[in-house]
């Protein structure tokens, strides 16, 4: 039994049909795709070449077919986002949204990279960045001010709005930010602003070092030092007392959060319902932290 009888026997059809479709082809694409012998046929170098490609054409397709039938029979919602911006804004409101909606499920995946929305099954996006992402759509989210924090009983021992060289006696706590956003607000670019310092000056670099934002904000909240903190990270501890800014004058930074998804993907009733209610709760953070720290309504 050949090639073509055994395509046939899996076809359900004759050997003949799959010959003569065959034969078709070949003479679309101007090419013989098979040397054929007395009682076999192999595949040519064009042949070997188009099989390669079509191939990965079709397990392509078997994988979107996969996900819009997984889209179709689940109730699921993937989120990504940072993980600082996870754990120390979205996490603590989560509930919220599934006391909502209990019909449909959350699943959260905390990553930095770009996002790949089909490989990982991924909804939405929340990303911080300057708002340019080509063939996706960005919905402006909150933008992030700076300033110096730290726990409400360090606050009080330094005081608010203190000279520089009282920061500098402190205990300076870092964020070690990924490659992927320069240019983020740090403590000499803080200082340079405040006419304090500049990028270059090795007394705002010494101090404590953290691999993610909600770990550098866990130090200051514990008093082991001051974090240069973000008005998105730190918001929920600043209401709730566990921090305390030092000043009353917020530091704009560079970027903003964006919600994310792809251009040519329409969220479905699901995903639009979990994108308005982030909307929804960013509204009411940021109304809170304008009245209770003065913080700029600036737009995103």
């Amino acid at each position: 039994m050949n090639g073509f009888s055994r395509a046939a026997e899996e076809l359900c059809v004759t050997p003949g049909a799959v010959g003569h479709q065959i034969k078709a082809l070949e003479a679309w694409l101007g090419v013989n795709l098979f040397e054929r012998g007395a009682r076999s046929v192999e595949l040519t170098e064009s042949g070997r070449r188009y099989c390669g490609e079509v191939t990965a054409v079709l397990e392509r397709l078997e994988s979107c077919s996969d996900e819009v039938r997984r889209m179709a029979q689940t109730n699921e919602i993937t989120l990504t986002a940072m993980p600082s911006f996870v754990t120390r804004w979205l996490m603590p409101r989560l509930g919220n949204f599934q006391a909502r909606h209990p019909d449909i499920e959350v699943r959260v995946l905390a990553s930095v990279p770009p996002v790949d929305f089909a490989r990982d099954r991924v909804d939405l996006a929340i990303r911080l960045g300057s708002g340019s992402y080509p063939g996706l759509v960005a919905r402006s989210l909150m933008p992030e001010h700076y300033m110096p924090m730290a726990s409400a009983a360090l606050a009080r021992r330094l005081g608010r709005a203190g000279p520089a060289d009282r920061l500098l006696a402190s205990n300076l706590l870092h964020d070690e930010y990924e490659v992927r956003i320069p240019d983020q607000i740090d403590w000499p670019r803080w200082a340079r602003a405040q006419r304090a310092g500049s990028t270059t000056d090795a007394r705002w670099r010494r101090g404590m070092r953290f691999s993610h934002s909600y770990l550098t904000l866990d130090a200051a909240g514990a008093g082991q030092g001051v974090a240069m903190a973000s008005s998105v990270l730190a918001g929920r501890a600043l209401l709730a007392g566990v921090l305390a800014p030092l000043s009353d004058a917020w530091l704009a930074g560079p970027y903003a959060y964006h919600l994310l998804w792809p251009a040519d993907r329409p969220l479905n009733a699901r995903a639009e319902r979990l994108a308005s209610w982030i909307e929804d709760e960013v509204s009411v953070f940021l109304g809170d932290m304008k009245r209770r720290f003065k913080l700029p309504q600036t737009p995103a």
